[in-house]
């Protein structure tokens, strides 16, 4: 068959209309009707009792993942993702524009916010609307890379995910550990058991409970308290920092613009950057929460979310960094006095933001760890998915027997009760690995107090795979062959645009695809075609799409 190149489609614009014959009419995806590991042996069983001659293949299972019982709105899924985004990181901007120079700070953090939206989409629309995989259940990122790349795929992706997760709320804690003391009057670098004490019992006490949540929507409000919080942060540094004076003693804006281009440390800097802006590890968990999920409304969060985190990463970092410049901190309200109301209310809101980011991690680490050791089931009893909840409710709650793991928790949820179970002690399993996630991230902010160092190594790991490499790779693995035979109609439209002989186009085009009747590779018909002193009429090469 031949390739038009010229209307292919990457975006997959029909697959919305296509979805919506199969939700009766009411457009989107039909969710409900994927294939998870309850509903699967029962689809099985009813194709077999069909009379019909025609075979069905039933799409495998990748995992037993229990999916979220509540929904969130575009504006609670847009909260959620504003707050995975403009968490600890972006109080680090000054310091990356410090690390990176001013002017290709700013132009990385721009090049940073297009690409993580771009890559967002990306990954949603190939998971969810994609012709090869909109049939299979891939609700998460490990599942979409192990499509291509099998294990080595998802294997990469949940190490750089946790890396990633634990990064930040290591981060957060450390925040936590120099904020809410010096509100109470704690000097910085002085006593350090009050210090680990307040962190303990704060984290402990709110950080905690918000993070044994089992779903992305229940932190709808709490995200949307964090945003607030962080506008009135950036507020803060833009009308407190001591810009004029710094700017001034450093030869005016135009000698500071001129002198301060390119650093050495440029990549400490992106690396910071990465950290920032990187949400794709929330990624699938924001949008499995996300009610009535399309392309359309996962474009709106993304965009909306993208666009607020930019302008409040890009005003607090370059607001900050003029206020300080060579000395900016890498929490650069260390900066400001001790002794400064303002100072001191910005550390309320920079701990407040902290509260309600860190659970957004926390969610993306025990992910992780339950994928690994329980292959997604969180709920330790086949996992809560859209089709199985009410199944599940009425094979626990209705006969009454103590079937399953010892330790049972009874949950309540918006849409009803389940039981779940596997847990250590009092705990069911969801609050087993939630405490394992916070003991372990407790540890490391005890001991080390430096927040630049963290942020930048996460960033430099875990945010450029995640961020970059992932999305980059999942797309040549899904559309590799579409890819490069797109890529190839563009060199060949341009250099027949230019009259230039196409010996070597087909090199880069380099699949022989061959005609059904001639076992001959198809560029060898293209080129002698187009060499031809004369235009002629070839029957074949018509026949097989060529000219």
């Amino acid at each position: 068959m031949p390739v038009d190149y010229h209307n292919m489609d990457f975006n997959y614009d029909d697959d919305d209309a296509a979805a919506a014959t199969t939700n009766n009419g009411l457009g989107g995806t039909d969710y409900e009707k994927h294939i998870t590991p309850n509903n699967s042996q029962d689809e099985d069983n009813a194709a077999t009792t069909t009379t019909t001659t025609t075979t069905t293949t039933q799409p495998p299972t990748l995992t037993n993942l229990s999916m979220p019982k509540k929904k969130s709105s575009i504006l609670g899924a847009s909260s959620n993702l504003v707050n995975s985004i403009v968490g600890a990181g972006i109080i680090g901007i000054p310091y990356a524009l410090r690390m990176s120079g001013l002017w290709a700070g700013i132009l990385l953090l721009i090049l940073v916010a297009v690409l993580t939206d771009k890559s967002l989409r990306m990954l949603i629309d190939q998971a969810s609307f994609h012709p090869k995989l909109r049939h299979l259940s891939i609700h998460t990122f490990e599942d979409l890379a192990s499509y291509p790349f099998g294990k080595i795929g998802s294997g990469f992706v949940l190490f750089n995910m946790f890396i990633m997760a634990y990064g930040a709320m290591v981060a957060y804690l450390l925040i936590i550990k120099d904020t809410v003391p010096t509100v109470f009057g704690l000097e910085q670098g002085t006593h350090l058991f009050e210090r680990n004490l307040i962190l303990v019992a704060t984290s402990l006490f709110v950080m905690v409970p918000l993070s044994m949540q089992r779903d992305m929507a229940s932190l709808s409000f709490t995200s949307a308290m964090s945003v607030t919080a962080d506008m009135f942060l950036v507020v803060f540094i833009v009308a407190f920092s001591p810009i004029k004076e710094n700017v001034a003693a450093n030869g005016g804006f135009g000698q500071v613009l001129k002198n301060d281009g390119i650093n050495s440390t440029l990549f400490v800097g992106l690396g910071i950057l990465s950290t920032a802006m990187a949400c794709q590890h929330s990624a699938f968990i924001v949008a499995n929460s996300l009610a009535d999920k399309t392309r359309l409304r996962w474009r709106w969060v993304t965009n909306q979310s993208i666009s607020l985190s930019a302008i409040l990463c890009l005003v607090l970092g370059v607001c900050g960094y003029l206020g300080f410049l060579g000395t900016t901190q890498g929490d650069v309200l260390n900066n400001f006095p001790l002794d400064s109301t303002a100072a001191d209310a910005a550390r309320v809101m920079l701990a407040l933001t902290m509260f309600f980011t860190y659970p957004m991690e926390s969610f993306v680490a025990r992910h992780v760890l339950i994928m690994l050791v329980h292959n997604g089931d969180m709920d330790a009893r086949g996992g809560c998915t859209l089709e199985n909840e009410q199944s599940v409710e009425e094979d626990e709650l209705g006969d009454g027997e103590g079937v399953g793991d010892d330790h049972t928790v009874n949950t309540t949820a918006t849409t009803g009760s389940i039981i779940e179970g596997g847990g250590l002690l009092c705990m069911n399993r969801r609050q087993t690995w939630t405490m394992m996630c916070y003991l372990i991230t407790l540890l490391p902010s005890l001991v080390f107090s430096d927040i630049g160092p963290v942020l930048s190594l996460t960033g430099a790991v875990g945010g450029s795979c995640i961020s970059y490499i992932g999305p980059g790779l999942v797309y040549l693995g899904v559309n590799g062959e579409a890819f490069l035979d797109k890529v190839g109609s563009w060199l060949d439209g341009w250099r027949r645009a230019r009259d230039m002989p196409l010996v070597t186009t087909m090199v880069l085009i380099h699949r022989k695809k061959t005609c059904q009747s001639k076992e001959m590779p198809r560029w060898k018909y293209r080129k002698t075609l187009v060499n031809s002193p004369t235009k002629v009429s070839h029957p074949e090469a018509n026949r097989c799409g060529i000219i």
